[in-house]
């Protein structure tokens, strides 16, 4: 299929590049809002975003707005995730909506267009989403993500010790529904492009150990990695490598608490930091 952009595995290919693997989350909960000196308010969610987004811009070229912080605040909560979204975008950042849809048919296509859609008022760069129905499930948002030039990242291995039981399961062909998710997205993407990085990426916590869950990633090399898990979570830049080997290169690895707790006025140069070690690590896993 003729894309009329850039889909997003180059524009995300082209961010590593140029900023390293760092991406900032982007979560007000009420702790943190209280760090920032804001209310813990539509209001104050918003000013936390965009005071994040303008210590980003520049050293980090990824961010990932945790919805559910916004929704919690109901319709207030989503205009002011509109808000930080537009300003991150416009700000030359790639954003990733993290709010793990996932349905079937024309619900699944409805949450795709809200978030995926050229102009929507919550447009982003790309989604997370859920499988739990089959990777199959997925079809509409897929579509729409690639005529839009937009990607997603589906769920495969998560940090959290409820998630091991289900996915590191045997599906029928002997291997666990982990890798089953890693396999299907790897095709889609060689669909899409057979020689770089393409628009549709996994989840692979940064706690974890992959190969528990049956995960191989050095034969996804089409498929990138959405890693939350460091900073707060435990892992640090310097592990980079020894947690996703090769694949190193294609992780976007996620940071949120970890940088956020620093509050307003230190966020800047802590991003810088980090961008920094996160750079080197990438560096060395590459050598």
């Amino acid at each position: 299929m003729m894309l009329e952009r850039p889909h997003f595995g180059e524009r995300l290919t082209a961010a590593l590049a140029a900023h390293g693997p760092l991406c900032l989350g982007i979560d007000p909960h009420a702790e943190l809002l209280t760090i920032w000196g804001q209310p813990d308010s539509a209001d104050g969610a918003r000013e936390l975003g965009l005071r994040a987004v303008d210590a980003a811009a520049g050293t980090v070229g990824i961010v990932k707005p945790q919805v559910a912080f916004f929704e919690r605040h109901g319709s207030a909560g989503i205009a002011a995730l509109e808000i930080v979204i537009a300003r991150a975008r416009a700000a030359g950042l790639l954003v990733i909506a993290d709010a793990k849809r996932g349905d079937i048919g024309s619900t699944m296509a409805g949450y795709a267009h809200a978030w995926l859609s050229v102009g929507s008022s919550l447009e982003a760069d790309a989604l997370t989403v859920v499988a739990y129905q089959g990777i199959g499930s997925l079809a509409p948002a897929f579509a729409l993500a690639e005529a839009a030039g937009k990607g997603l990242f589906v769920l495969a291995a998560t940090s959290n010790p409820e998630a091991v039981r289900i996915q590191s399961a045997r599906t029928a062909d002997g291997g666990t529904v982990a890798a089953a998710i890693l396999t299907e997205t790897e095709a889609l993407n060689r669909s899409v492009d057979d020689e770089g990085i393409g628009p549709f990426g996994v989840v692979v916590g940064a706690t974890i150990d992959p190969a528990e869950l049956g995960l191989d990633l050095s034969v996804a090399a089409a498929t990138p990695i959405l890693a939350p898990g460091f900073g707060e979570q435990g892992a640090q830049p310097e592990e980079l490598a020894d947690r996703y080997g090769a694949a190193a290169q294609r992780v976007v690895a996620n940071v949120s608490r970890g940088a956020l707790r620093v509050g307003p006025d230190a966020l800047a140069a802590e991003l810088a930091e980090l961008a920094e070690r996160f750079a080197a690590a990438r560096a060395g896993a590459l050598a």
